[in-house]
């Protein structure tokens, strides 16, 4: 008995049938794709026994919340956004932060008082606002194969193998998705013009 079917065992909600299935699913998935996952974790927390729990950590979040998974999206693609969740959390609960807060130096300022205001312009977020809602509109055009390759690759920061292995497809198919979202995308936003700013307000 696997590991996954002892944990659902003991949970009364999810016994159905559908959930069993998806049981043997998910111990399929792990069993495919946790060399990836191990990588995942290890290049936010750049050691093996930080990436070793984080992929414990993401596991046992799956298993547990496994019926609430609504099949939106492939099931390695869900595992490997808990995976690097569980990672992003490990690094939170690292103790070697420093404050921006905390009094620096002899002159009693804060590090954050002594940085450089980085703020962008009034102007400079209205453009990225308006480059960015001319994106997304564009990513929704895309057809569906072409969107989870462009999410996958440029949004969620796989690399081309791992894309290609969540979506079961040779890396060659994948590069020829990336390159023809990323034409079509061009195209969209070309075709959508920055709005002028009305001077006469």
């Amino acid at each position: 008995m696997s590991a996954i079917e002892m944990f659902i065992e003991g949970e009364s909600a999810v016994r159905s049938g559908v959930l069993s299935e998806r049981a043997q699913e998910l111990d399929s998935v792990v069993s495919r794709y946790l060399p990836m996952f191990y990588k995942r974790a290890f290049r936010f927390l750049g050691n093996v026994p930080d990436a070793e729990d984080a992929v414990q950590d993401a596991l046992l979040s799956a298993y547990k919340h496994l019926g609430q998974f609504r099949g939106q999206a492939q099931l390695s693609t869900w595992l490997t956004t808990i995976v690097t969740n569980a990672a992003r959390m490990q690094l939170r609960r690292r103790g070697n932060y420093f404050s921006l807060d905390e009094h620096q130096g002899e002159d009693g300022l804060t590090f954050s008082e002594q940085l450089p205001d980085s703020k962008p312009s009034p102007e400079e977020v209205c453009s990225t606002a308006e480059a960015r809602d001319r994106l997304v509109e564009g990513v929704k055009q895309l057809s569906p194969k072409l969107r989870r390759a462009f999410q996958l690759r440029e949004i969620d920061g796989l690399t081309t193998k791992e894309a290609a292995l969540v979506l079961g497809v040779p890396q060659d198919t994948l590069k020829a998705q990336l390159a023809r979202a990323r034409a079509k995308l061009a195209g969209i936003m070309r075709l959508k013009p920055v709005r002028e700013p009305n001077l006469f307000i």
